[in-house]
């Protein structure tokens, strides 16, 4: 865990001339590897843990991921899934077998990148980490993504591979119906790639890591936050994709929170969990006891039940009139730790993620263009 230390500036503090001119090309580039500050102060790599170690010791930095005094990190990094969401939606009753009357729309998605670009949009400096094709739907959802604020630095653009799409098809209610996730080029976000994406997680507050990633890359992913002494947060995506963190847990790598549905929780924990604030606690208790900290189990309509080690709440849904629920998890998911990051308690944060849902299915977009602390405020002062 990175070590919050008092406020002391660095002008009242002894450091050498080489220690403040460290401190300088950290302040300039908080990303750089020990090789590249090594390189750039004309020395070797282990002179440069040396000043980093006496930094620490006189509280310049805190923690191991070159973090400044008094600069707490805000970033983070959300690592997984990013493609293009295709969407139909129904006029009426929808009736299988046949072709039904609606309208189609297309725009970036996937449940990492709306995350990504959800904490942008609530004011949080956020990273993706994903993997996409050298196309056009590429390019766009790219470009868009960083048009809203996210850093996109880190997604790999593999070379042969197709950019993912994610087509799902609504009623005339707005509930989904059926989805196809056409995600093969995650595959290529393997342990070697996101060891060489390590420095993308310095200074970063959280990691959000979503069920996208492949099966081998997720424990690295746990380990290498662990090194850097970030806080992960685990998002399912879903039943199938739930069962990948199952290894990880066994062997020890153990996110910090988990954001499961009801059907992801029975995955996780390998049986059946009754839809029961009770039943929901007891399997919660589960991953406690492994080391979760935090489990944020989702209901829909029903609200959701917030597991701490010590303690339960069960939270309500707000009403919301239903346009499309396409991307009301990543919302919610975003604004909770949004919340987080601006210090509020995990069930008031909780509480926020409610009321960024509630303004998400309201919208036809999956990532509601005008999201802000201030609208999530506003929503819950209405319920």
């Amino acid at each position: 865990m990175l070590i919050r230390l008092n406020q002391l500036t660095l002008l009242s503090m002894d450091l050498t001339p080489r220690e403040r001119e460290l401190l300088d090309l950290i302040r300039a580039a908080p990303l750089a590897t020990p090789e590249e500050l090594a390189r750039q102060l004309g020395t070797t790599r282990a002179a440069v843990n040396v000043h980093v170690s006496n930094l620490l010791k006189k509280g310049a930095l805190l923690g191991r991921g070159y973090v400044l005094a008094g600069e707490a990190p805000q970033k983070v990094v959300v690592v997984g899934g990013a493609n293009m969401d295709l969407k139909a939606r129904v006029r009426g009753e929808a009736v299988p077998g046949t072709s039904n009357p609606g309208v189609t729309s297309q725009s970036p998605g996937g449940v990492a990148r709306n995350v990504a670009e959800n904490l942008a949009r609530l004011g949080v400096s956020a990273a993706l980490v994903s993997a996409v094709g050298p196309d056009s739907l590429g390019d766009v959802l790219l470009r868009e993504t960083e048009a809203a604020g996210v850093d996109v630095s880190g997604v790999l653009r593999v070379s042969g591979a197709a950019t993912g799409s994610y087509t799902a098809v609504l009623g005339a209610g707005g509930e989904l119906l059926l989805a196809v996730a056409a995600m093969d080029v995650m595959e290529h976000l393997t342990p070697a790639a996101l060891r060489g994406l390590r420095a993308s997680l310095r200074g970063a507050a959280w990691v959000v890591a979503d069920g996208n990633l492949p099966a081998d890359t997720l424990p690295t992913l746990l380990a290498l936050a662990a090194e850097t002494g970030v806080r992960v947060v685990y998002e399912p995506v879903s039943v199938p994709k739930a069962a990948r963190l199952r290894p990880a847990l066994a062997a020890g790598h153990v996110p910090y929170a988990v954001t499961p549905n009801l059907a992801e929780l029975a995955a996780l924990v390998g049986r059946e969990v009754a839809d029961s604030p009770a039943a929901i606690r007891e399997a919660a208790l589960e991953l406690h006891a492994l080391g979760a900290e935090l489990v944020w189990v989702r209901r829909g309509e029903r609200g959701s039940v917030l597991s701490l080690p010590d303690e339960s709440h069960e939270l309500p849904a707000l009403p919301a009139a239903v346009v499309d629920v396409t991307g009301a998890g990543d919302a919610m998911l975003a604004a909770f730790l949004a919340g987080l990051v601006a210090g509020l308690t995990p069930l008031h944060a909780a509480r926020e993620g409610h009321a960024a849902a509630a303004l998400t299915v309201e919208s036809p977009l999956t990532v509601v263009p005008d999201l802000s602390r201030a609208a999530i405020q506003a929503r819950l002062a209405q319920s």
